[in-house]
């Protein structure tokens, strides 16, 4: 008989090296941004990206017509905290109506944990907003690393691993990642398109967004196989 405990346990540990070293390559790559932030001078490439969606003879005024910006507003707002909050939320309270305590436990430790450790950056780098674009929306903190990219990267990756994990079908479960890093990509580019961020911020937003919602999986697979939580999780 096929040895399918062992087999599925070397699968198991095969995820979670994969996972290890993809937080891994994540925060160096954070790390690296960081220290370009940490200078203090404004690089080319952030510069450059911004006055590319800037329209040439008014570089205050974002290029397209007047309901693109309306509609970047829209999509920047599926990222703000409390549009996120509202979400985890609700998610999380059907996760404890379905006795799925770790899946919910994990949404909720994700996103607060990411939203505190979002703040303590920002304090941390204390980064200006960009000053030589109009904003066109209100901003209220430091600009790195982008609040919107980091905790949209968390909500919705972490959702979407919840949902792949209560599917059979590999393509389905794909298809759940790839729409949360489409619709965390478009939200990350509308900081950029709005004036109210650098690239860099965005950048190291994902980064240190994906590595978080990565590395609190890793940690509830790791806890759920050693029995230190409920077992009868979807995680």
């Amino acid at each position: 008989m096929p040895r399918k405990p062992d087999r599925a346990a070397k699968d198991s540990q095969k995820g979670m090296l994969v996972a290890v070293l993809t937080v891994a390559c994540l925060l160096f790559a954070f790390g690296s941004i960081a220290q370009v932030v940490a200078e203090g001078e404004l690089s080319a490439f952030d510069r450059d990206i911004i006055l590319a969606f800037r329209n040439p003879a008014n570089p205050t005024t974002p290029i397209g017509p007047a309901w693109a910006q309306e509609a970047a507003r829209d999509v920047t707002s599926l990222g703000s905290i409390i549009v996120l909050v509202i979400i985890t939320s609700a998610v999380s309270g059907y996760l404890f109506l379905a006795r799925a305590h770790a899946a919910a436990w994990l949404m909720l430790v994700a996103v607060t944990g990411g939203i505190a450790l979002n703040e303590l950056l920002k304090l941390a780098f204390v980064r200006p907003r960009p000053d030589f674009v109009a904003p066109a929306t209100r901003v209220f903190t430091s600009s790195f690393p982008s609040g919107h990219a980091s905790l949209s990267a968390i909500t919705y990756l972490t959702i979407a691993a919840l949902l792949a994990r209560s599917q059979s079908s590999f393509k389905i479960g794909l298809y759940f990642i790839a729409v949360a890093a489409f619709l965390t990509m478009l939200i990350g580019m509308s900081r950029i398109y709005l004036g109210v961020h650098y690239p860099t911020d965005v950048l190291g937003g994902w980064c240190i967004g994906a590595a978080w919602a990565i590395g609190c999986w890793a940690l509830t697979a790791w806890l759920l196989r050693r029995d230190q939580i409920e077992t009868s999780s979807p995680v």
